[in-house]
């Protein structure tokens, strides 16, 4: 599969959270109604939802992320940093959101300021793929390997965090972590 081939939804607004979901699962499945019906869910008494943007632009956090890939039979298993990410058993990982740090821009400029963002990786067609909506294309970053190097730099900024989607049952029986590697 080519590049051009590859699900990849594009940055709008403060919705890279919507866009690491459909990215993830490589189908336009949430919008920013979904979103914001499931915002509405998790607090069904805020006046002003903690879950999303008082200006209504989207920067959705975890907990929505979380309650939409459960609408999918799907869960987010938060990565512990201090393991390796050699523990981790890829083939039963459908992909990965992760949280990290990014540049605010107007346009051409670039300010001083820097908020969270939310990406997708995942395997398609046995390439891993950079599905981050602030690129213009998907980014190819090959294979097993690779992604574990991506994954080790990515998790090695400060404040990065980041999500295992995996099925229910994986999520269950902890096999999304290589066993020989369960307790460390």
């Amino acid at each position: 599969m080519s590049e051009g081939e590859v699900f990849h939804e594009k940055q709008r607004l403060e919705l890279c959270a919507i866009h690491a979901l459909n990215n993830v699962l490589q189908e336009r499945v949430f919008t920013k109604e979904t979103a914001d019906d499931i915002c509405k869910r998790l607090a069904p008494q805020c006046v002003v939802n903690p879950h999303r943007s008082v200006l209504g632009t989207g920067n959705y956090d975890v907990n929505v992320i979380m309650a939409a890939l459960q609408s999918r039979e799907l869960a987010a298993v938060w990565w512990d940093k201090r393991r390796t990410v050699q523990s981790l058993c890829v083939s039963k990982v459908q992909g990965f959101i992760l949280n990290v740090p990014s540049r605010v821009s107007l346009g051409i400029v670039s300010l001083p300021l820097r908020r969270r963002h939310w990406l997708a990786v995942r395997q398609v067609n046995g390439q891993y793929y950079n599905l981050d909506s602030k690129l213009k294309n998907p980014a190819c970053i090959g294979g097993e390997a690779e992604l574990r190097s991506f994954l080790s730099e990515q998790l090695s900024q400060d404040v990065a965090e980041m999500l295992l989607v995996v099925r229910r049952e994986v999520e269950e029986d902890g096999s999304w972590l290589n066993s020989d590697n369960s307790n460390k």
